[in-house]
């Protein structure tokens, strides 16, 4: 039900997901699927939590391939389906009083672990100054990255993006 919720969210944004689309989705009844979720807040807040979680751990799990894969790697994260819904959460959030503190804890979550992992895939040492800012650098750049990516496929642009970010990487990082 929760990777249901994040493609509806994805695909149909915030004023299109209700409990009952992402129910008949995920092949639930709408009793069953409050029942777990008793909010619409909860179901897509949960489901978003639910899938960073996911990607993160397969972030974990990459082979240490060279920066450039890793580099890729944490794009990827900015620029699919999960990053379109925690977008829509966003912009619903600016506006729902109720659900702005409970995205923003989540997202202040989710940015700490993907610093952390990205620090640990880049093998990244934070104690030489300049470092931690060329990790959050590299993660603001995945971003807007992801956010170019929203309206048109931008991935011709994206890949000379990269390519060039992981050579700067390569000197910052030694």
């Amino acid at each position: 039900m929760l990777e249901a919720a994040v493609a509806c969210l994805a695909e149909h944004g915030w004023a299109g997901s209700t409990v009952s689309v992402v129910a008949e989705r995920a092949g639930v009844s709408r009793g069953a699927a409050q029942h777990h979720f008793p909010t619409r807040e909860d179901l897509f807040t949960g489901a978003v939590e639910y899938v960073a979680e996911e990607r993160s751990a397969a972030l974990r799990a990459l082979p240490v391939q060279g920066r450039t894969a890793v580099l890729a790697a944490l794009v990827d994260l900015y620029t699919g389906p999960l990053f379109r819904a925690a977008l829509q959460l966003w912009v619903a959030a600016s506006n729902e009083a109720q659900l702005r503190p409970r995205v923003t804890e989540l997202e202040a979550r989710v940015g700490r672990e993907t610093h952390r992992i990205a620090v640990e895939l880049l093998d990244a040492d934070e104690s030489r100054p300049g470092v931690r800012e060329t990790v959050q650098g590299l993660l603001d750049m995945a971003r807007g990255l992801g956010l170019a990516n929203v309206l048109t496929d931008d991935h011709a642009r994206r890949d000379r993006v990269v390519a060039q970010w992981a050579r700067l990487l390569d000197e910052a990082l030694g």
